[in-house]
């Protein structure tokens, strides 16, 4: 999947820079000029750094913990909690990119441990955050839905309210409820 999701952001990215011509500068009131660099791997490096000493090899890390965490693709902190909450959206890449594979979870902090509280909202294509507010957090979606009768695959956008009770320091909430929206 890393692989094929790199190869896709290459090419978008060549595709996007292709279609870039040069810049056309130009000060209020005088002619247009084309000075500016044609792409971006003209542009040089500003204050490059320059080596200072050895370079030190880095071990390869085995741990469960960091392997999960490179999973993670998105996280979004909800801003709009109770003061001392830490809330949190995250999600997880895994299974087939075109039917889903979006895990998303929502996450409270717990403690000046590190821990969190993680409870699953679903697997999606990707969700959008419409707002959230101290206990709530709405959300659009976007999955993959498959025609029973043809076996096609398509997708669906949905709303859905994600509720909780809101969590004081280091407590967090008992349960999380997901409700379908308009």
């Amino acid at each position: 999947m890393q692989k094929h999701f790199s190869a896709i952001l290459a090419s978008s990215l060549f595709a996007v820079l292709a279609a870039c011509g040069p810049d056309v500068v130009s000060a209020p009131g005088e002619p247009a000029t084309q000075d500016a660099p044609a792409s971006l791997a003209e542009v040089p490096a500003a204050g490059a750094l320059v080596a200072a000493g050895e370079p030190q090899a880095l071990a390869v890390e085995t741990t469960e913990y960091a392997s999960a965490a490179a999973s993670v693709v998105n996280v979004d902190f909800l801003e709009n909690q109770d003061e001392g909450a830490g809330v949190k959206l995250f999600g997880t890449a895994g299974g087939d990119p075109a039917a889903n594979g979006l895990y998303t979870y929502i996450a409270f902090y717990i403690g000046p441990g590190g821990d969190w509280v993680v409870f699953p909202v679903g697997n999606f294509i990707d969700y959008r955050i419409l707002s959230d507010a101290p206990g709530r957090v709405d959300l659009e979606i976007t999955e993959t839905t498959i025609d029973e009768a043809t076996a096609e695959m398509g997708s669906q956008t949905r709303r859905v309210i994600v509720n909780w009770t809101a969590v004081m320091d280091d407590v967090p909430p008992a349960s999380v409820t997901v409700t379908q929206a308009q």
